[in-house]
C-alpha cells in the first residue's frame, strides 16, 4: 500500500480535471466527491474514478463545464435537464433544489435527466441530512445487474441512499447498491489479481463466478442484492426497477436496456452521451411529529448498545463505519491509503498528460 496525505490527492485529483478543461469550481467539486469518498472508506468511488472521468470529458460527450438547467417546475417537484455535465454537478445543482423546495413547502422532489456518474450516493443525501432534512438520493446507470432467472444484465446497480439528522451530530446515513456489490468493487479486486467472494457475480451463462475477470468480460454481470432466487434475490431485483422508475422512466433519460453500454477503463470510446437518470429527495422533518431527531436518536443509541455475537465487532447503525474511518484518517497523519497499482498508474498518466503527480509519505 501507498499513503498520500488527503490534501495531496485532493490537489491531485483538482489538477487532474482542469487538464481535461473544467473550471476551478467543477474540478474542485470533483475532488471533493471522490477524495472524501476515500476518506470514507468507498475506496471503489474515490480517486479509483478520476481516469474515468477524465476520459468522458475528453470523448466530448460528458462536457467539462455544463449548465443543468430546470425544464418544467412546481412548488414542490422539478424536473432538469442536466446538460451530460459532470455527475457531481448535476447532483448538486437538483438536490440543493430539492433542499430549497423542502423548507419552503415541507419536500423537494427533483428528477434529473442528461446526466453521469455522480459518485457515492450519499453525498447527496447528506447534503440534506447537513440542513436538517431527510436526504435521498437515487441513480440509474449502465446494464450490470442480471436480473433472477435471466442470464444477461438489464438494469445497473441503481443505488439507494437516505440520511437522516440525529442529535448534534449524529446521524443516520445508508447507501446501498441495489446489486450485491457495485461493478467498482468487482474491478479493484481485478486489479489487485484477487477472486471475488461467492454470490457477488454470474458468468455468461448465467452461473455464479468467483473470478473477476469472467465476471466484467463483455459487461459486468452483477446479482441483485440477495444473490440467487432462494436468498431472495428477486428483492434487490425489484428495487433496483423501483430505482429505475425514479430516474430513468419519470425523467426520460436512459433506462433499463437502453442505457450505454458499461466499457472498461482501457476501452472508453462512448459514441453518444451516457444519459443517466437521477432522483433526489429531501423532507423536513418538522412538518411532522414533533421531536423526529431525539426520537432517531434514542434508536440509534439502542441499536448501538445491543449485545453483539462478538465483543470485538460491536452493532454499527448505517454510516457509523465512514464516520470511524474519517476520524481515523483525519485523527492520525492525514493519510489515506491506496493500491500501489493505482498509485503506478496515476504517475504514469500524470507524466503523460503534465501533471504533476502525488507525493506519497510512504509506502509497504
Amino acid at each position: 500500500m501507498v499513503w498520500v496525505k488527503e490534501s495531496e490527492s485532493r490537489r491531485f485529483a483538482r489538477d487532474c480535471m482542469t487538464s481535461v478543461g473544467c473550471e476551478e469550481k467543477v474540478a474542485e467539486m470533483v475532488s471533493n466527491l471522490l477524495i472524501t469518498a476515500d476518506v470514507k472508506g468507498h475506496k471503489s468511488h474515490g480517486l479509483n474514478r478520476v481516469l474515468i472521468y477524465m476520459k468522458e470529458v475528453q470523448s466530448g460527450f460528458t462536457k467539462a463545464n455544463g449548465q443543468p438547467k430546470i425544464l418544467q417546475e412546481t412548488v414542490s417537484t422539478a424536473w432538469v435537464d442536466g446538460d451530460s455535465s459532470l455527475g457531481v454537478v448535476v447532483g448538486e445543482f437538483a438536490m440543493n433544489l430539492a433542499i430549497k423546495k423542502a423548507k419552503a413547502t415541507g419536500i423537494g422532489w427533483v428528477s434529473a435527466k442528461r446526466s453521469n456518474h455522480f459518485g457515492v450516493a450519499s453525498h447527496y443525501s447528506e447534503m440534506a441530512m447537513k440542513e436538517r432534512l431527510l436526504g435521498m438520493a437515487f441513480t440509474n446507470s449502465h446494464p450490470l445487474m442480471v436480473p433472477t432467472r435471466a442470464k444477461e444484465p438489464t438494469l445497473g446497480s441503481n443505488p439507494i441512499a437516505c440520511a437522516a439528522p440525529g442529535s448534534g451530530e449524529d446521524s443516520f446515513s445508508l447507501d446501498m447498491a441495489t446489486t450485491c456489490k457495485a461493478a467498482g468493487k468487482i474491478e479493484l479486486f481485478r486489479r489487485q489479481g484477487k477472486s471475488i467472494p461467492e454470490g457477488w457475480a454470474v458468468d455468461s451463462d448465467g452461473k455464479s463466478t468467483t473470478d473477476p475477470e469472467e465476471a466484467v468480460r463483455g459487461q459486468p454481470k452483477l446479482m441483485p442484492l440477495g444473490g440467487v432466487e432462494d436468498n431472495s434475490g428477486y428483492k434487490g431485483f425489484g428495487l433496483g426497477m423501483m430505482v429505475d422508475i425514479f430516474c430513468g422512466v419519470l425523467s426520460g433519460s436512459g433506462y433499463g436496456p437502453f442505457m450505454a453500454k458499461w466499457m472498461p477503463l482501457t476501452n472508453i470510446s462512448y459514441t453518444d452521451e451516457k444519459n443517466f437518470g437521477q432522483c433526489f429527495m429531501a423532507l423536513d422533518p418538522s412538518c411532522f411529529a414533533p421531536g423526529f431527531e431525539d426520537r432517531l436518536q434514542a434508536l440509534l443509541d439502542h441499536i448501538r448498545q445491543m449485545e453483539s455475537i462478538d465483543p470485538d465487532l460491536p452493532v454499527k447503525v448505517p454510516g457509523d463505519l465512514e464516520r470511524e474511518s474519517t476520524q481515523r484518517i483525519r485523527s492520525g497523519n492525514g493519510a489515506i491509503d491506496y493500491p500501489e497499482q493505482l498509485i503506478t498508474s496515476m504517475r504514469e498518466m500524470a507524466l503523460k498528460s503534465g501533471i504533476t503527480p502525488m507525493e506519497p509519505i510512504k509506502s509497504s
